[in-house]
């Protein structure tokens, strides 16, 4: 290459490393900020220098060409920030950034962006009167218990030593966020960090962890931040979830915050989403309670559980977690109650293979045309008899006396116990039950059954001894259902909640004596995760118990054989189209005595793949979110707009299939000005439309093709009836 094609090239790097210092916020033109071509003492130039507010310098920035390797500018781009007496370097040519604290880093680091001013001088002021943290006591108020301790050490030790990403294992209940709010004070208290990001998957459970931190870091505020307002600055601790940081965490430098940790977030997070986590250089700290492993083939055996925990792993560079505190651990020393299973299924549902339904079982008088023409087309394709799938109750069929039947088996074992096997007699205990159903449909039925059969322990005819609450990310969610969560946690009624996707993950509530799978899933981590729900420790609770009728607790090796149970068989899976209506087979079905088992179980931690509307939903979100970053000329009011409505499209994932202007009609939008508004932000109604088509075409084509595949062949839509 000639020299004057290389000086071209450099030229060209300049103007690139020009506008990315522009871009956080240097003023290039102005010299006490920015000083270029800075003479050292040897006679060297250093290519750029920036200061702080005073004039004093805080890093040394060395320019390459974009095809240098920026390994070889390390031992002059150290020299020069010797000579000045600073920290800190910066290495750029103009496709990469790479960030060097020398004082305490062996080798220069990739970084997404230079980091501001504003963020420097933070980082400059904590090197100054940093201290080890291992140095710092914990604060015991916080914290007490000795493997809490041992994660805090474990984990400073590992920062000590240079490393960046820290996975940690807690089991539900052991106390993940008191643990990470006794980390960031310790290390506030150290000035290792100064401002911390604080990941979590759903809203509500930001605002369960603001509350914590308010309780436990009262000397250190945090807030909530929602889509479309903007970080505060003069708070130390960010809680929010992706999809209300994802439209704004470009507009801030790679230095922002020094801490990030993430809270049971969905796998995504770790893949087409991990860019979002990576923007920002803090040190990351993963916090799940499912237990991830590098050997995958006995332990996951599904591929999505699979690639979960690749990614995982592979984000946070480890091969096991950095601190682990199992379930079996807790339990045994006493932290978390220990549980036992009581399994029964329906004749129906127990029948291997699936179980026959034929023509002559079936009402056909007591249908409707439109019932009637989908089990003609039914019987036409499958034969008579037909098999029905147990996986695809409450999904493509209901069997009404299913559903009693499980109801009253509930009520009799609660009330009369159950002998065991091996001639113990078992008793559940009475109190807060929490019943995981199929769709909004079951969760209502199942409701209302219970409800009746608990009359008699209700204290007036209009309370709701059983109540329901539905969280589908679309329009069937329970438009109150915060509000019945606490009822339900505050209040003596509803003694029993049934779920949706509402009480699955994240739901804290120690008074729950009594879990109720009605739906089976074949997600391990789901399932531990919704078992989780009754671990907790409460005054007189000395177990709890889950009441599987679905066979759910086999499905996932959830037995240590110290009781015989009844057998129970996987059909395999068999690819089927969704129909357009809930079929009803009105048949009998009652709980087969066959079934009937007692188990005592072990914790032996597994992984997660998610619900199929969630699926949906993230894959659109993801497309969104690649299409929103690939529209770099929009104003920032249009980017707020278009955050507002990508959050939008993940909420209703599973009914719309475009988006129109008609959407600016209702809310958010409406509240903002509507149509009209949106017209005048986005330039016109033809530009309007313009990028409303473009967002379309990304998001809805082939993205949204995608999107329903991940949905799979188990999602059953409609209003359908089978007698």
């Amino acid at each position: 290459m000639g020299e004057g094609m290389s000086s071209t090239n450099e030229a060209f790097a300049r103007i690139q490393i020009d506008a990315q210092l522009k871009e956080q916020g240097w003023d290039l033109t102005d010299r006490n900020a920015v000083r270029c071509e800075v003479t050292m003492p040897d006679g060297t130039r250093a290519d750029y220098v920036l200061c702080d507010r005073h004039g004093r310098a805080l890093a040394v920035v060395e320019a390459k060409r974009a095809e240098t390797v920026l390994g070889v500018a390390e031992s002059q781009a150290e020299a020069y920030a010797a000579h000045l007496g600073i920290p800190y370097v910066f290495l750029a040519n103009g496709e990469e950034i790479r960030f060097w604290d020398r004082e305490h880093e062996a080798y220069p680091r990739r970084v997404k962006t230079f980091f501001s001013q504003a963020d420097l001088e933070r980082r400059v002021a904590t090197t100054i009167v940093r201290r080890d943290p291992l140095a710092v006591a914990v604060d015991r108020r916080i914290v007490e218990r000795d493997y809490q301790i041992d994660c805090l050490d474990t984990l400073c030790r590992e920062l000590a030593a240079g490393r960046r990403k820290l996975l940690v294992e807690m089991a539900t209940g052991t106390g993940k966020t008191r643990t990470a709010a006794a980390l960031i004070k310790r290390l506030f208290e150290a000035n290792a960090v100064t401002r911390v990001l604080f990941i979590v998957d759903r809203i509500t459970l930001a605002n369960q962890t603001e509350d914590a931190f308010a309780e436990y870091l009262p000397d250190y505020p945090s807030y909530v931040l929602r889509s479309g307002r903007r970080f505060q600055d003069e708070k130390r601790i960010t809680i929010t979830t992706l999809q209300s940081m994802v439209n704004i965490y470009r507009e801030y430098s790679a230095g922002y915050f020094d801490l990030v940790f993430s809270d049971e977030c969905h796998r995504s997070i770790y893949g087409k989403w991990r860019g979002v986590l990576e923007h920002f250089d803090g040190i990351q700290i993963g916090l799940t309670a499912t237990p991830c492993v590098s050997s995958l083939d006995d332990e996951a055996p599904d591929e999505e559980d699979q690639a979960f925990v690749r990614d995982t792993l592979r984000f946070f560079e480890v091969e096991k977690p950095t601190f682990s505190y199992k379930l079996r651990d807790a339990i045994r020393e006493g932290y978390l109650v220990p549980y036992q299973i009581y399994k029964a299924k329906t004749v129906k549902t127990a029948a291997e293979g699936g179980f026959p339904v034929a023509r002559q079982d079936l009402d056909w008088t007591a249908m409707d045309a439109g019932t009637r023409s989908e089990f003609e087309a039914l019987f036409a394709k499958e034969g008579d008899p037909m098999t029905v799938d147990p996986s695809a109750l409450e999904r493509r069929f209901t069997i009404p006396e299913r559903n009693r039947a499980m109801v009253r088996e509930f009520k009799d074992v609660l009330t009369k116990g159950y002998l065991d096997a091996k001639g113990i007699q078992r008793k559940p205990l009475l109190g807060k039950t929490i019943v995981f159903a199929v769709t909004k449909r079951h969760a209502e039925t199942l409701a209302k059954l219970f409800d009746e059969a608990f009359a008699d322990r209700k204290s007036a005819p209009e309370i709701r001894y059983a109540d329901y609450v539905v969280s589908g990310l679309g329009a069937e969610d329970s438009p109150d259902g915060e509000t019945l969560i606490k009822r339900f946690k505050k209040e003596k009624f509803p003694q029993i909640l049934v779920s949706v996707n509402m009480l699955d993950t994240g739901f804290d509530c120690p008074e729950v004596v009594n879990l109720l799978f009605a739906r089976f899933t074949k997600s391990a981590i789901l399932y531990q995760q919704m078992r989780g729900r009754g671990t907790r420790k409460a005054k007189g609770k000395a177990l709890f118990t889950m009441f599987d009728f679905v066979g759910v607790s086999d499905f996932h090796g959830d037995d240590d054989g110290a009781i015989e149970g009844g057998f129970i068989t996987q059909a395999k899976p068999r690819k089927s189209v969704p129909p357009r209506r809930l079929l009803t087979v009105d048949v009998d079905d009652h709980i087969d005595p066959t079934s009937r088992a007692w188990v005592t179980v072990d914790e032996d931690g597994r992984l997660v793949f998610p619900e199929v509307s969630e699926a949906r939903a993230n894959a659109l979100g993801a497309a969104f979110e690649a299409w929103l970053l690939s529209r770099s000329r929009l104003t920032a009011e249009q980017g707020r707009w278009l955050a507002l409505l990508g959050n939008q499209i993940r909420a209703n994932a599973e009914t719309w299939s475009e988006v129109s202007a008609g959407h600016f009609a209702f809310q958010p939008f409406s509240s903002m000005g509507g149509l009209g508004q949106a017209v005048r932000v986005f330039g016109g109604t033809e530009a309007l439309e313009a990028i409303l088509s473009a967002l379309n075409g990304a998001v809805f084509g082939a993205e949204g093709a995608r999107a329903d595949r991940a949905a799979g062949s188990d999602e059953y839509r409609g209003d359908a009836t089978l007698p």
